[in-house]
């Protein structure tokens, strides 16, 4: 199942932007959805997770300044990012298809296209 990931943008350094992960067609309850993201001549990283009942995990180089969440109602996630820096700038996906959080790439089949967020002065 692909995921539309939406709501990037460009940003100065230390403002914020905030993500959108949307399932058109299928539920998410049962499902934990995590936020993956890419730069330009690098591998693909994890970022954060969030369970089918809310957990949320992150990434050493983002906690403390972003947080998940999750509207089941709505098939929707949402990544909300503060206190961006540069090194934040990537193409940025959201990946589902687990019950548990995964922190690796290859156990995700199906990716969306991501969202582009550029952190720059």
């Amino acid at each position: 199942v692909q995921l539309q990931a939406s709501g990037g943008g460009s940003v100065q350094p230390g403002g914020s932007l905030s993500l959108s992960c949307t399932a058109p067609r299928i539920t998410l309850d049962y499902y934990a959805i995590s936020w993956f993201r890419q730069a330009p001549g690098k591998e693909r990283e994890w970022v954060s997770c969030v369970t089918h009942d809310s957990n949320t995990y992150f990434a050493d180089a983002v906690k403390g300044r972003f947080s998940m969440s999750r509207d089941n109602a709505k098939r929707t996630a949402y990544l909300q990012m503060s206190k961006l820096k540069p090194e934040d700038t990537a193409d940025y996906y959201c990946v589902t298809g687990t019950r548990r959080c995964s922190t690796s790439p290859s156990d995700f089949g199906s990716w969306g296209q991501g969202t582009l967020v550029t952190v720059s002065s």
